[in-house]
């Protein structure tokens, strides 16, 4: 059930006026279970099972590892729980992707290796709930959060269908306490879920699903393009990316909003970034977040001088881009991120001490010109992330920064203009407070621009509907 389908629009329809004509917050806890249950059993039922089976696990390794008096026997749970959620990822999501590569590495050195190929199906979803079991398991061993006592509440926290499938990444202390507290009825946090909702449906289906009209062809075929089509796709699959994953995103925290529950924040305008350390504090806070607080830090974050801190960066992010998807294209993507970051540190050591210099950087030109660097250099990185070779990668930076001839701008590629003015006046009404200001207006102008919303957001839908890309993450 795609969040902008109708089936998902009768799904959630009719879980929301069950789960309000309730009158307890226990049958509402269960309500959501089973919703989630459904809603997850409608892509494959046995997946589902595979979920409740670890989950299950989880919850009484905490309680075990919790209740435990020995340190040696709390480590071996930890280790075991993680080992197991580890486990499964890799089965499901890497198993074809290690064994390829191994045959590969033979091939290359002039050996044969027969490897099989196994049959299996990656799980919707399951590199953010494999995120969630570790915070979960770690933040109880380091003493940070109580083992939950009620299994139903443990598995409402891993399969809670708005933020089940693409994220953002929930923390245990954030959502477990939420889902104990009574609830009533209230017409503003109803309104900020609509307007959440609308907002994403106008990202995914005017915005993002447009986009990629006009960057898949030239993706799939960039020897075909000249440098200037090329360049033009690469930001029509800038503005894609971004608006396919914010507006999953607002869909699900506008979705937990109106059964009353609130999902963190994952995105604050990132491409306005200064620099790339700030582009990964505003894109993806959730799994950003994560990968420093489970990763980098445990690594040895910043304590251990200054190649030990660019090695952690590295290792953090070729892990996050692995996490991404099971191919060596991602992991390149973030490695290309790790050696940004190190080179940010590097400049920005360098600038502190001379004054004059980080004043520039510092002045709203120096700003501007930092801001477009942090651009390019994020959008060079969405060819690896887009390409589904190094062969191709490279083909498309090369022609991105040599001059070549080929095919123009397809008609359809002047929507990108149209788009790019939509993206600039958006990002100025926020910038501007013109939004904030916006929600003073009267209910019904109020609900004139909700409807204005949706019409515009149903009539631009292609006619075929197209999964968020964070899907197959």
């Amino acid at each position: 059930m795609l969040f902008c389908s109708r089936q998902f629009l009768l799904f959630f329809s009719i879980v929301f006026v069950l789960y309000w004509a309730l009158p307890t917050q226990r049958a509402r806890t269960c309500l959501l279970l089973v919703a989630s249950y459904v809603f997850y059993a409608s892509w494959s039922t046995w997946l589902v099972r595979l979920i409740v089976a670890t989950a299950t696990a989880d919850y009484l390794l905490a309680l075990w590892m919790e209740h435990t008096p020995k340190p040696w026997l709390k480590r071996t749970l930890l280790v075991s729980s993680i080992a197991g959620n580890l486990g499964v990822l890799c089965y499901f999501k890497y198993a074809n992707f290690f064994l390829d590569s191994l045959r590969a590495s033979f091939e290359a050195g002039g050996l044969s290796l027969w490897t099989p190929t196994l049959q299996v199906i990656i799980p919707l979803g399951i590199s953010f709930y494999t995120f969630e079991s570790i915070n979960y398991m770690v933040d109880v061993y380091r003493g940070k959060l109580r083992a939950e006592r009620n299994l139903g509440s443990f598995l409402l926290f891993i399969l809670f269908f708005p933020h089940l499938v693409a994220g953002p990444i929930v923390r245990a202390h954030d959502f477990l306490p939420q889902i104990q507290r009574q609830r009533v009825w209230n017409w503003t946090r109803m309104r900020w879920g609509a307007e959440f909702i609308l907002l994403g449906l106008i990202k995914k289906l005017a915005i993002a699903d447009r986009m990629a009209w006009f960057s898949d062809p030239v993706f799939n075929d960039p020897e075909l393009f000249r440098t200037s089509t090329l360049w033009l796709a690469l930001i029509a699959y800038t503005i894609q990316i971004y608006c396919d994953f914010s507006g999953y995103t607002d869909i699900a925290i506008g979705s937990a909003l109106l059964l009353g529950y609130k999902l963190s924040r994952n995105f604050a305008m990132p491409y306005i970034s200064r620099n790339v350390a700030e582009f990964w504090r505003r894109w993806h806070i959730s799994l950003s977040t994560w990968l420093r607080d489970y990763l980098f830090i445990p690594l040895g974050g910043s304590r251990g001088g200054r190649w030990r801190t660019h090695f952690n960066l590295l290792a953090t992010m070729a892990l996050g881009g692995l996490w991404h998807g099971a191919s060596w294209t991602f992991v390149a993507w973030g490695i290309w991120h790790g050696a940004l970051l190190c080179l940010h540190k590097e400049f920005k050591s360098l600038a502190d001490r001379w004054p004059p210099w980080k004043a520039a950087l510092e002045h709203p030109a120096g700003i501007a010109v930092r801001v477009l660097l942090t651009l390019v250099a994020v959008m060079v990185g969405w060819v690896l992330f887009r390409a589904t070779s190094f062969g191709d990668a490279a083909l498309y930076v090369k022609h991105l920064f040599l001059p070549t001839a080929g095919l123009g701008v397809p008609v359809k590629g002047l929507l990108l203009f149209g788009t790019l003015g939509v993206v600039v006046v958006a990002h100025a009404a926020v910038l501007t407070g013109i939004r904030r200001r916006l929600r003073q207006l009267p209910a019904p102008a109020y609900g004139l621009g909700y409807a204005c919303m949706l019409f515009l957001a149903l009539l631009l839908a292609p006619m075929k509907d197209q999964a968020f890309i964070y899907f197959q993450f």
